[in-house]
């Protein structure tokens, strides 16, 4: 080693200098804030539940069905919205306009922790689905519908009186109209199946309106009715166990979609099955032999049969009898004329327990 390589070489033993120790950077770590914080778990204070979500929070809500796998609840729930428009303008003798918020999917126990108090809950039952449904109206709707039904005067908001328990004439009021929305939900889903949905009874408290465990999913569908300058609004939830009876044809992309057939397709195997040839065999008779006579057959020997002229034979598409006949002659030719009908039940049935 050369005197210069020697001196530039560190010494092992020599203090270390403060000066190069304050020239080397240093490896700090970042702490995030709390907004940060916030997007990597998904949770924000601001949004709205409807809102998508991002970071942890979306990963633990991806075991819920998304509502977007049954499109034909969009077009049942158009449906819906067009016709409450015209029935609450009749019911209220007012302007009503209905919109559609949203349509969503959540788990049944978020959504009576999320429900604005107070309100009135209506449980029904889906008589062909055998199942319940929940109808949530908010205070706002109620004080709005009473105003309007009681003759309240226009251009004024609705009186609202927060601290007491609902009226029984309120609650007839809001009864009526839950009637109405439910004979428009049986309406809407008629094209695509027959539905009655029979009001069960209204609750205040959400623990009573329980139609379903906490963790099971749920579709929410939020509408929006506006009385010129009154309104509020309507949810209806549908738990998935309540749709799952018609949950392929809520799969359906338009109304009457069939799934796996080509109609097309249909009609041309019906027409080739037309054209297509079949063999067709005259049995005169069947008889049971031993195998070693059979084996013993020889060229020239004489197989009587049971049968005589006037006997009917079996008209038989292979092994499947199809009628019987009469055996004769017709010009040069030997004939065979039916005499019976051909039973198509007894073929089919034939057919199926031979595959």
């Amino acid at each position: 080693m050369t005197d210069a390589a020697f001196a530039e070489s560190p010494d092992p033993l020599a203090e270390p200098d403060p000066l190069a120790e304050a020239e080397a950077p240093v490896m700090s770590e970042r702490v995030l804030n709390q907004d940060e914080i916030d997007s990597l778990l998904g949770f924000d204070l601001g949004e709205d539940d409807g809102s998508e979500r991002s970071g942890i929070r979306a990963i633990i809500n991806s075991a819920l069905v998304s509502y977007e796998r049954l499109p034909m609840l969009e077009i049942v729930f158009d449906r819906l919205v067009r016709l409450m428009t015209t029935s609450l303008r009749n019911f209220t003798s007012d302007n009503v306009e209905v919109s559609l918020d949203n349509i969503s999917s959540i788990r049944f126990g978020d959504y009576l922790n999320s429900i604005p108090l107070p309100a009135i809950l209506a449980v029904f039952r889906a008589e062909e689905l055998d199942n319940y449904g929940l109808l949530t109206v908010d205070s706002n709707l109620i004080y709005s519908i009473v105003d309007v039904l009681l003759g309240g005067r226009r251009g004024t908001a609705a009186l609202r009186i927060e601290g007491r328990p609902y009226t029984t004439i309120e609650r007839v009021l809001v009864q009526r109209m839950v009637e109405v929305v439910l004979a428009d939900a049986r309406a809407a889903f008629e094209p695509l199946t027959p539905v009655h949905f029979n009001l069960d009874r209204l609750e205040t408290n959400p623990r009573f309106a329980a139609i379903a465990r906490p963790a099971n999913a749920a579709i929410l569908v939020k509408l929006r009715i506006d009385m010129e300058d009154r309104g509020g609004r309507i949810e209806l939830l549908l738990p998935y166990a309540t749709l799952e009876p018609i949950r392929k044809m809520l799969l359906q992309q338009f109304m009457g979609e069939k799934f796996g057939r080509d109609n097309i397709w249909e009609g041309h195997l019906a027409t080739e099955l037309w054209t297509t040839g079949t063999e067709v065999r005259a049995v005169l008779d069947e008889q049971q032999m031993p195998l070693s006579k059979v084996l013993n057959l020889k060229v020239g020997d004489t197989l009587m049969l049971n049968a005589t002229p006037d006997s009917e034979i079996s008209v038989r598409a292979g092994s499947i009898p199809l009628t019987t006949g009469r055996m004769g002659r017709k010009g040069q030719h030997i004939a065979v004329r039916v005499e019976a009908p051909i039973d198509v039940d007894t073929a089919s049935s034939l057919a199926k327990g031979r595959r």
